[in-house]
């Protein structure tokens, strides 16, 4: 694939690039119940249906749980599938989500993360995606609205390939991104058929070759067929370098399973994910202009967790500051500092991990926030203080 020239940029907002890109993914089935902050999405994609744009068949249920029903059913019939959800929905979902991944159905989801109940609220947290981390999806975090665009299409790559066949969950932070308007640089539905082309099922429901999809498994069977899905999580990594190889040629972008910056000679290193890998991004800079050695690393792809992709980035730092979107109410450590804090044992690293948790339901984080979290941390290690390693809340009020 020869590399392609850039294009003018399209404004448009994140959740309208998502539906754009599925547009051009030439989709055959699309499951729709809409919740805040991802309603755009599919508000779009009904219209692209409706006005001839796209053919293909918009579902209106009338619940997630339907949605992701209706879209496992799609995907055995061997059809492109997408949907999209958030907060209570994507957790609504979560009994098919399994069935999604143990029937191998290489679904497509956008998820515009938001806080869960009670208390109500509509604003972003990681909190929806954490409680669905473990059903066996590939999650990737996107940090703006062209990586969001860029995703989808890598997502579909990646989902159906023979050699993995997982469902794949495009997180964007909601509002904070769902609704953020930039220049997105869009393929032409010619290029995007060339990187993209039909889904081929090997295997699917067709009443002139009856199968069988969800048998009932005894224990002599069950723990082997569930095995199978790690397995093939861990061919995902090798995998999605392949696909963004293959994007990179036609695009000229690649965003890799990290995103690092200024790591090389880091002491302290910050690591988030999502669109908060912006604004520490700024912080970092600021930092280093003040000739303190700080660095970022955004995790791009959640799961699987790409321990061989961190750890050459953060394993001569002598702290990390590990900033989670979600809470883990029990355990000794929010969710992505479990991971990192397993990565670095597993590895033979013994470096200080301080895990704040930040910005649940929507609390905005700053540059400044940034810059005082690594400072504090600097002061510790300066002083020889131990590096606090249970879990903090930043920008909590008392």
């Amino acid at each position: 694939m020869a590399l392609l020239q850039p294009k003018t940029l399209k404004p448009m907002s994140t959740s309208e690039a998502i539906a754009y890109a599925v547009k051009q993914a030439n989709v055959d089935v699309i499951a729709a119940y809409p919740i805040t902050p991802q309603t755009i999405i599919v508000e779009r994609l009904s219209e692209y249906v409706n006005n001839g744009e796209l053919d293909a068949e918009y579902v209106a249920v009338e619940s997630e749980h339907s949605a992701m029903s209706a879209c496992v059913a799609a995907s055995l019939t061997g059809a492109r599938v997408f949907t999209s959800t958030a907060s209570q929905g994507l957790a609504l979902m979560h009994e098919v989500l399994y069935l999604a991944s143990g029937l191998r159905c290489p679904i497509v989801m956008a998820i515009a993360n938001r806080a869960l109940s009670a208390p109500i609220n509509i604003h972003c947290d990681h909190s929806d995606v954490m409680g669905s981390r473990d059903a066996g999806w590939i999650h990737i975090f996107a940090e703006n609205g062209q990586q969001a665009y860029d995703r989808i299409f890598q997502a579909f790559r990646l989902a159906e390939d023979e050699d993995i066949l997982l469902p794949v969950g495009v997180n964007i932070d909601g509002f904070f991104l769902s609704h953020a308007v930039e220049g997105i640089a869009t393929m032409s539905d010619s290029e995007a058929a060339m990187f993209l082309p039909p889904r081929k099922a090997k295997y699917y429901l067709d009443s002139s070759m009856p199968m069988t999809f969800g048998a009932f498994a005894l224990p002599d069977w069950y723990f082997e067929i569930k095995h199978q899905v790690a397995e093939v999580m861990e061919r995902v990594p090798k995998k999605l370098a392949e696909v963004e190889e293959l994007y990179y040629k036609m695009t000229g972008r690649i965003y890799g399973h990290v995103g690092a910056y200024r790591t090389e000679d880091a002491e302290v290193c910050l690591i988030c994910a999502g669109s908060a890998a912006i604004t520490a991004k700024s912080a970092v800079a600021n930092l280093r202009s003040k000739g303190i050695k700080a660095g970022l690393l955004s995790i791009r792809l959640f799961r699987p967790f790409p321990v061989d992709s961190i750890i050459p980035h953060v394993k001569d730092a002598k702290a990390l500051i590990v900033m989670d979107r979600a809470m883990s109410p029990g355990a000794p450590s929010a969710p992505i500092a479990q991971d990192m804090k397993a990565a670095l044992y597993d590895s033979g690293l013994n470096i200080p991990v301080a895990n704040f948790v930040y910005g649940l339901g929507g609390r905005d984080i700053s540059v400044v926030d940034f810059e005082n979290i690594v400072m504090k941390v600097m002061e510790d290690l300066k002083a020889g203080r131990p590096i606090g390693r249970g879990v903090r809340y930043w920008g909590l009020r008392k």
